[in-house]
């Protein structure tokens, strides 16, 4: 591998952590308040959160982050069927590792009964029709920084949700150790999909979206 690449790639990974650095109190803070929510719906409230919840989450969290892929990769090299794969791939890859496979292997390292549930299986038509419209959605307005922040919002509330769900006893306390499990849920995928993701298939040494 030449200098040059090495340098690019240097750069890109400096910029990764940079990132990661800059959506970490934002990304902490909408986790706190998610559940802080929850808390108050299902124990002064005395509501359930259903499947149906973390699928409806779920689904946004795929179109928003489709949105975010599909629009920084267009912006960049305006080539609609490259970017309507890369938006699909990345949100259903990335939502799929942040909304389920995070959070339950966070719940299994904890010993805390979860059951394993992956819509892309079981729902696989609505998960595929919702990455194609973000995608879609990305390249026609090719993605802002509100985008982001709704795609951080949806994910947070999809992974904790998936806990909710799908813990077979689920306890107060809980929610101590869902924070952290959340957190690293959203903070790892998703900024890595919105901000870095659709640039690994970019030449050249592009700035990536602050």
């Amino acid at each position: 591998m030449s200098k040059g690449c090495n340098g690019n790639m240097e750069n890109k990974i400096k910029q990764v952590f940079y990132e990661l650095k800059q959506h970490a109190p934002f990304t902490a803070l909408a986790t706190a308040v998610a559940i802080l929510i929850a808390f108050v719906v299902l124990y002064f409230f005395e509501k359930t959160i259903s499947e149906e919840g973390f699928h409806l989450f779920h689904f946004l969290h795929v179109i928003a982050s489709a949105t975010v892929t599909a629009g920084i990769f267009y912006k960049y090299k305006p080539r609609i069927v490259p970017a309507l794969l890369i938006g699909i791939l990345g949100a259903i890859i990335i939502g799929s590792i942040s909304d389920v496979v995070f959070p339950y292997f966070g719940w299994v390292s904890l010993n805390i009964d979860i059951h394993f549930h992956l819509p892309l299986i079981e729902k696989t038509v609505l998960v595929l029709l919702s990455a194609l419209v973000g995608s879609l959605a990305g390249i026609l307005i090719r993605t802002t920084k509100c985008p982001h922040f709704i795609h951080v919002f949806f994910s947070v509330f999809a992974s904790l949700f998936y806990l909710l769900s799908f813990t077979l006893v689920f306890s107060p306390s809980y929610f101590i150790a869902a924070f952290f499990v959340v957190f690293a849920a959203v903070i790892i995928p998703c900024c890595l999909s919105d901000i870095v993701f659709p640039f690994f298939f970019l030449p050249g040494d592009k700035k990536m979206i602050q």
